[in-house]
């Protein structure tokens, strides 16, 4: 039988040491900032029941679902009716799908361990999600998310700290941002006033769209969901709207004295960036009326950030939502949250070569190698190395000394020891630094003292 052409699933990856190595490094790095602010973990499953995950994203978003085939004969359930509608189909075959996001498991985790938890309640979460979406740069099929959320509190401080933690993140790997900020209720108040308030989502979709296909298609989309060609007029100046943030909130709050919840959200939002000029923050900040966000959940502030040096799309984004969890049986109960796009920072910190060459290789030290009689010298000392918190490598086998050399090249391991008989009779040991190519001489004694100064 022919060999099998090994392959994966198109928008699926695999990761090799240095891939990890540099992935570890944003994971770790930003989960020290978010416990640095008091939030906790926890982990949901990668499958949840389609009753919990449908509805949640909108029609688009229902379609980027990845469903999971009930086991056995799942088919023979279905009617001839059923085949003709993939709703139908689906609800027949399939119970579970992948996630699409964390927010939604979170919020349905809120509900079943209400009784556990401490109000209001701050967690962190890190692990992958699925979409069916169709792969290009920056957009992949699985990918990680790391979340923040606060539940249970309706204080806008939440909206200010997490602007906090995403510029702390940021600064803390090299990456300068845009944070943008709206709030879905100047949105509502917008299809107000230009008299499509029943429109609101199919509004936020086509207007989220406009860093991607430009004013004149949304405005196009915008007319094929039903708004007439005098709504989109009115709509014009806040889609063009330019100045500074408050030059903007004056403007936008004389377009909306006539609606309340529209008047609502200017008060929300003036009050963060009243929180935020107090904050030092470093990003730039920007009040943005064409971010939407098309997640339906969203109610209040809503945050997007962008890489100012790469052409990619957001890195992380967020908001607040007020409902979620009444979805699932436990009403008003909001929480304020922003997830932050690990597969996308890794490919704007590879651009850019933000990684630290120390994050490129795990082991820095290498003993050679010569025969059995030097290993047994050798095996205390690595074991020391060990002991103190030093990645170590003896390499197996006593081969040439070229091929051991290679090897410390091609992992990038910065220092090699050398033990031979000279070196055993001295208790001594000769190390190589293997960058700039200079060898020292030391006591064994001396091992952990020094590679405590150079590492």
């Amino acid at each position: 039988m022919a060999a099998q052409k090994p392959s994966i699933p198109r928008g699926m990856r695999d990761f090799g040491p240095l891939e990890m190595q540099r992935r570890n490094y944003i994971f770790d790095s930003i989960r020290s900032v978010f416990q640095l602010y008091g939030y906790q973990p926890i982990e949901t499953p990668s499958m949840e029941n389609l009753s919990t995950l449908m509805g949640k994203y909108g029609e688009e978003g229902d379609k980027l679902l990845f469903k999971v085939l009930n086991s056995g004969n799942y088919i023979e359930k279905a009617t001839e009716e059923s085949y003709l509608d993939y709703k139908k189909l689906t609800s027949v075959i399939s119970e579970k799908g992948l996630r699409y996001d964390l927010t939604v498991p979170f919020a349905r985790y809120i509900v079943m361990n209400r009784n556990e938890i401490v109000f209001p309640f701050k967690r962190y979460q890190i692990q992958p999600v699925w979409r069916a979406d169709k792969p290009q740069k920056g957009r992949y099929r699985e990918f990680y998310q790391c979340d923040v959320d606060v539940i249970g509190s309706n204080s806008l401080l939440n909206e200010a700290e997490l602007v906090k933690v995403t510029d702390v993140i940021f600064n803390k790997l090299g990456i300068l941002t845009i944070i943008k900020i709206n709030n879905r209720k100047i949105l509502a108040g917008i299809a107000e006033v230009i008299g499509f308030p029943e429109k609101i989502i199919d509004i936020c979709i086509a207007i989220d769209k406009m860093d991607k296909i430009g004013l004149e298609k949304v405005n196009t989309e915008l007319m094929e969901k039903g708004l007439t060609a005098k709504a989109i007029e009115i709509l014009q100046p806040i889609l063009q709207l330019k100045g500074n943030n408050a030059e903007k909130t004056d403007i936008i709050r004389n377009f909306l004295n006539s609606s309340a919840i529209g008047i609502k959200g200017i008060e929300e939002i003036t009050t963060v960036f009243e929180y935020i000029e107090s904050i030092d923050i470093k990003a730039e900040v920007e009040l943005d009326l064409t971010l939407a966000r098309g997640l339906n959940y969203y109610t209040g502030a809503i945050f997007e950030v962008k890489a100012k040096d790469v052409q990619i799309g957001s890195i992380c984004g967020g908001g607040r939502y007020d409902d979620l969890c009444g979805i699932f049986g436990m009403p008003d109960t909001s929480g304020v949250g922003i997830s932050f796009g690990a597969d996308r920072i890794y490919d704007v910190m590879a651009e850019l070569q933000l990684f630290p060459k120390e994050v490129e290789t795990a082991t820095k030290v290498l003993f050679i190698n010569f025969s059995e009689k030097e290993i047994s010298y050798c095996l205390p000392l690595a074991t020391s190395l060990r002991n103190n918190g030093i990645s170590t490598e003896i390499y197996p086998e006593a081969a040439k000394l070229k091929k051991q050399f290679s090897y410390a090249d091609a992992k990038k391991i910065p220092f090699v020891i050398i033990i031979g008989e000279e070196e055993m009779k001295n208790d001594s040991l000769k190390i190589k630094d293997m960058n700039s190519g200079n060898e020292v001489i030391l006591q064994s004694a001396e091992l952990i003292s020094y590679f405590s100064k150079m590492l």
